[in-house]
């Protein structure tokens, strides 16, 4: 795949003038005190898997509407508590996995939650959690359910349960509830620009080559999916176009960016097609406008794909988070 978007020097000035709902901050805290008050407190269950060096616990938390939540907590066995934490997003289509299913952040000293993604969890791992609410006619998938209004759409309810995430494993007593960072690729990286974005206090945010951001411009210049899901849905509804685009300016992870408080280490991938990198720009640049002065940096990877950095990013990562958990 050759580079097909902005060239280099353009991309790192990249500051697209997107639409701002008038009502966006209410939006959100609405949104998010209504859950608030419809959920419980979490409930953590030690299970027992092979791997001796870690414990895990299945949670179920209050997510949006108060909505049942699974996720796996696991902490490293034996290591001092209270421990920073990071909470982990999944990829599309991704779910938590398997209880012994383990990752990095836990061989690094980390407690790690590995948040379901509410209807999906059948892709490259399984899931347990159902989305129960929908509305209207929509494409195969989930970018399109509820698309007509902010109030039904689906990324309502996934961006809430993502930020209840957070609150859920600071109430762990394993957890030291002020040193909770979050992270996530793909789907999870906008999810953790939008917690990000709705989240106070997090030690800091680490979107790995994110979707869900700057959607006009991605469904005009890549036909991958899932962003595709949305042109083929505009296909058949002709008359929709800026009802749906009203309603993504709500979700836009380069609008919610400008939010963010906590300190945020970017990836992106000069070849990446799926979430194309005059996007992931567009909410790196706008990371912490309101906040001036907010650390951040981005990691480029001039050569890859949807795939980005991997290990070499991880790498990365683990270094960045040590050097703010100490």
């Amino acid at each position: 795949m050759a580079m097909f978007d902005l060239p280099r020097e353009e991309l790192a000035g990249y500051r697209p003038d997107l639409p701002r709902p008038a009502d966006l901050d209410r939006f959100w805290s609405d949104t998010l005190a209504q859950s608030r008050a419809a959920g419980g407190p979490a409930r953590f269950e030690p299970v027992d898997t092979p791997l001796t060096l870690v414990d895990t616990f299945d949670v179920t938390f209050s997510g949006f509407g108060g909505e049942p939540i699974r996720a796996w907590l696991h902490l490293p066995a034996g290591a001092p508590e209270p421990l920073p934490a990071v909470v982990r997003y999944l990829g599309y289509t991704g779910g938590r996995g398997l209880r012994h299913e383990v990752p990095f952040w836990v061989l690094a000293g980390y407690a790690c939650l590995v948040v379901d993604t509410r209807g999906q969890g059948t892709g490259s791992t399984v899931g347990d959690t159902a989305d129960p609410a929908g509305a209207g006619p929509g494409y195969p998938g989930f970018m399109t359910r509820g698309i007509l209004s902010p109030q039904t759409y689906y990324y309502r309810r996934v961006f809430t349960d993502a930020v209840l995430a957070v609150d859920a494993v600071r109430g762990h007593p394993g957890v030291d509830p002020d040193r909770v960072a979050v992270t996530g690729a793909s789907q999870g990286g906008g999810m953790t620009i939008a917690a990000a974005a709705l989240t106070h206090g997090l030690l800091g945010a680490m979107p790995d080559v994110p979707y869900l951001c700057h959607f006009r411009r991605a469904t005009q210049i890549t036909d991958e999916m899932p962003y595709a899901e949305i042109t083929q849905y505009l296909k058949a509804h002709r008359d929709h176009v800026e009802q749906v685009f009203a309603t993504l300016a709500y979700f836009d992870c380069a609008v919610l960016a400008a939010m963010a408080t906590a300190p945020a280490l970017f990836s992106v991938a000069l070849m990446d097609l799926v979430c194309p990198p005059s996007t992931v720009y567009a909410a790196y640049n706008a990371y912490a406008d309101q906040a001036p002065g907010t650390e951040k940096s981005i990691m480029v990877y001039e050569y890859n794909e949807h795939e980005g950095g991997q290990g070499f990013h991880q790498a990365e990562q683990l270094d960045w988070l040590a050097a703010r958990a100490r």
